[in-house]
């Protein structure tokens, strides 16, 4: 039992006299106090209760303590119970202390005899979805696509940590505009198969010039518009020499961006190509499916007119099948996500396409038959799609549409989150001249941004510099292994840690710090906790714990036996931050500890063995946490 027992038992003893007070049932939130000396939680009840009941909140609270908790709290005096004592704030609150002896002892057990400690059953194994990255396969990633990725991998951590049975999906657009423009690039632009640049990954060629230069290419020979045009056709048929170049591109790019995710720790389940759900019967099913309902129009007139447009209250009409047959990629989205809930029938196989770094199999959607044994995709409970906030409005349609074929779409969530930014600092490292801006908005289109791996390998270099001159004897291996674990920490966690709805303004400098909220900065208080093991003779696990009063002791101990409770308030918010934001404060609470409560040279013996037990709680609790933000803990850094 750890913090969660204290709550609940504040909850109990709360209800109970309530009940005997003869109050009405009533809602009540139990918090920690903005100050210490207010205890280590507080009751908002008697704020409640006034309201009704038309008392002075102090008086409320007065009468639960007096009455109720006092004599509760003197009967259990000889027994067990979280609750050491009980007060009424002159302002109403009702505060509580905890009993620490009873605290240290319960957290320190549970967490040193279960390796799995926080890992709260709260999904109870339901299926859930969840696709992010992404990516259109005709570029690299870049620090955007990122977030993306380290935010949808999280979630999948989360999930799988509180006992969801999770299933990872990337969706492959390999039929679409972008695709399209690489294809017009090497066919009919000019330019080499190959990079002249040999060291230079296809997916960077692809993106950083091919992409780029055709695009400023068409404004200036519209006959390439054309050819964009016949090739998107030719890729939606997919039966053509251009539908295989197509192919043969997109897998190519499609490997060296699985390289770069696979490097920051991300794994997935499956890949769902768009090709395929464009050739299956998917989209005929949807199509007759939205007649029917009629929410899809033939449109007569207008500019849309000899379009199929997608017609919902409170929305504009959205073009689904253009005039020429081919379809948006809404129109293919619909399906997917029907397919996603088990609304419409699976027309896959499914094959495995490649071992991941993890050893777990990465499979792929097949139209072709076969008898392969894999994992139920499709059917979730839940589906999160996570993708920007700028898909907000489509993501909004796609639910109204599932809403109006089913009864389910309330298991459809867009997980949204706000675009990376680049600091003054960041672009300027890498030459980006942005003038007296203080940041830079990234565009794929017009070659602006800055490439996941050009980042990663800088983070790298840095850090390894560091690493060197904190461990002059370590071999070069060793430090490029430290090295690449802080860069991916770094970047992970920098993109993590903020709400989801603001705008992440990266700087490549702050997110490498030993020092504030960063990812190093947990691994270094980690690495901290492993060294004092280290130098501990011996260890004993107590059956007794002797807490003493050293105040940062008790709120390492109280964060330390928070974890399952912030794993919880994770998984129902949907939200990695609140598991960023809880390491950061165990890593704070940590080092405190280690300034203000000596350990090794604690002389009373059942206090060092005792500290020595949380600084082992702490590394597991951290641990924990750390995986759970894909974040490998090092014992050296």
């Amino acid at each position: 039992m750890t913090f969660r027992a204290l709550v609940n038992e504040i909850h109990n003893a709360i209800s109970v006299s309530l009940r005997n007070l003869d109050y009405p049932e009533q809602e009540f939130e139990i918090s920690e106090p903005s100050r210490n000396e207010y205890g280590d939680l507080t009751c908002n009840v008697s704020f409640q209760l006034s309201k009704k009941i038309k008392k002075r909140p102090f008086d409320i609270a007065n009468e639960i303590v007096e009455k109720q908790l006092k004599p509760y709290l003197n009967e259990k005096k000889n027994c067990s119970t979280f609750i050491l004592a009980a007060e009424a704030h002159p302002a109403g609150y009702i505060n509580f202390k905890a009993n620490f002896e009873k605290l240290t002892e319960s957290t320190l057990n549970e967490v040193l005899k279960n390796p799995n400690y926080g890992f709260y059953d709260f999904g109870k194994g339901k299926l859930v979805l969840i696709e992010h990255t992404s990516v259109n396969p005709n570029k690299s990633l870049h620090i955007g696509h990122i977030r993306n990725t380290v935010v949808g991998d999280a979630i999948y951590r989360i999930m799988k940590t509180t006992n969801h049975k999770t299933i990872v999906l990337n969706y492959v657009d390999d039929s679409g505009l972008q695709v399209a423009d690489i294809v017009v690039g090497f066919r009919f632009a000019g330019f080499p198969p190959e990079p002249n640049d040999k060291s230079l990954k296809f997916d960077h060629y692809c993106g950083d010039q091919v992409y780029v230069k055709v695009n400023e290419m068409y404004e200036t020979d519209p006959s390439l518009e054309e050819k964009r045009r016949f090739v998107l056709k030719e890729i939606e048929e997919g039966t053509s020499e251009i539908a295989k170049l197509a192919s043969d591109i997109t897998m190519r790019v499609l490997i060296e961006q699985l390289k770069t995710c696979w490097r920051i720790k991300t794994r997935y389940d499956l890949l769902n190509f768009e090709s395929q759900i464009i050739h299956s019967k998917m989209w005929n099913t949807t199509f007759e499916i939205l007649k029917e309902r009629g929410i899809l129009i033939l449109e007569v007139r207008g500019k849309n007119s000899g379009c199929w447009v997608l017609r919902l209250d409170d929305e504009d009409d959205k073009v689904l099948v253009r005039t020429d047959g081919t379809t948006t990629y809404i129109a293919k989205d619909i399906p997917y996500a029907a397919w996603k809930l088990g609304i419409i029938e699976d027309p896959f196989s499914y094959y495995k396409f490649v071992d991941q770094w993890d050893g777990s199999a990465l499979w792929a959607t097949t139209l072709e038959s076969n008898t392969n044994v894999h994992p139920k995709f499709n059917s979730a409970d839940l589906a999160l799609t996570v993708i920007d906030a700028r898909q907000a409005r489509l993501q909004r349609m796609i639910s109204k549409v599932l809403s109006r074929i089913s009864d389910e779409n309330k298991r459809y969530h867009h997980l949204a989150y706000e675009a990376v930014t680049l600091s003054f600092e960041t672009a300027k490292v890498f030459g980006l001249d942005i003038g007296d801006k203080k940041f830079l908005h990234m565009s794929g289109r017009k070659g602006i941004y800055i490439n996941a791996d050009y980042i990663l390998d800088l983070l790298h270099a840095k850090a390894f510099e560091e690493a060197k001159h904190r461990n002059p004897d370590l071999p070069a291996e060793s430090l490029n292994e430290i090295a690449e674990e802080v860069a991916v920490s770094a970047i992970r966690y920098n993109l993590i840690k903020h709400d989801l709805d603001k705008i992440v303004n990266f700087n490549l400098k702050e997110s490498m710090s030993l020092e504030g909220d960063t990812g190093p900065y947990l691994q270094y208080a980690y690495a901290r906790s492993q060294r004092i093991l280290e130098k501990s003779d011996q260890y004993f696990y107590e059956t007794k714990y002797k807490s003493s009063t050293e105040e940062a002791e008790r709120s390492l101990l109280k964060e330390i036996a928070k974890f399952d409770m912030i794993m919880e308030e994770s998984a129902n918010t949907l939200d990695p931050k609140v598991v960023a934001r809880y390491g950061y404060r165990l890593a704070t609470a940590f080092n405190l500890f280690y300034e203000k409560a000596p350990v090794l040279k604690e002389k009373e013996k059942q206090i060092m063995h005792t500290r020595l037990a949380i600084v082992k709680a702490f590394g597991l609790t951290l641990k924990n946490t750390l995986d759970t933000l894909g974040i490998t803990p090092l014992k050296k850094m």
